[in-house]
């Protein structure tokens, strides 16, 4: 059974930073694309930020020069840090695996973990 578990989140004041991480596990097939996702009471749940198994990066305009993603293929975990804060990144942030067959995609999902930031 594939898993992500992830971890780092807490709560922060305005400005300062965190840093997640995810470590997937349980599959034998490799993980094209990983990501950020985050859903705050009340929203749609949003990306924040996404890499591939080639290290090319996206990310949602709001936090562009704020978040930094990376991965490590070798342990399959996936970082995010996020530095500046602010009270509207309050939300639960899951990670997203996608894996690759070859001819099938299979995307998995964290638990979530809770970031919340105070004015």
């Amino acid at each position: 059974q594939v898993q992500l578990v992830e971890s780092g989140g807490g709560s922060v004041q305005s400005g300062g930073s965190l840093r997640l991480s995810c470590a997937a596990s349980g599959s034998r097939f490799s993980i094209n694309t990983m990501g950020w996702y985050r859903q705050a009471p009340g929203k749609q749940r949003e990306v924040v930020a996404r890499i591939t198994s080639t290290h090319n990066t996206k990310y949602a305009d709001s936090v562009k020069g704020r978040f930094t993603i990376s991965r490590d293929n070798a342990e399959n975990t996936v970082y995010l840090q996020m530095n500046s804060l602010k009270p509207e990144d309050t939300a639960v942030y899951y990670c997203n695996s996608v894996y690759s067959t070859g001819s099938y995609e299979l995307s998995y999902w964290g638990q979530g973990t809770q970031v919340t930031v105070s004015s």
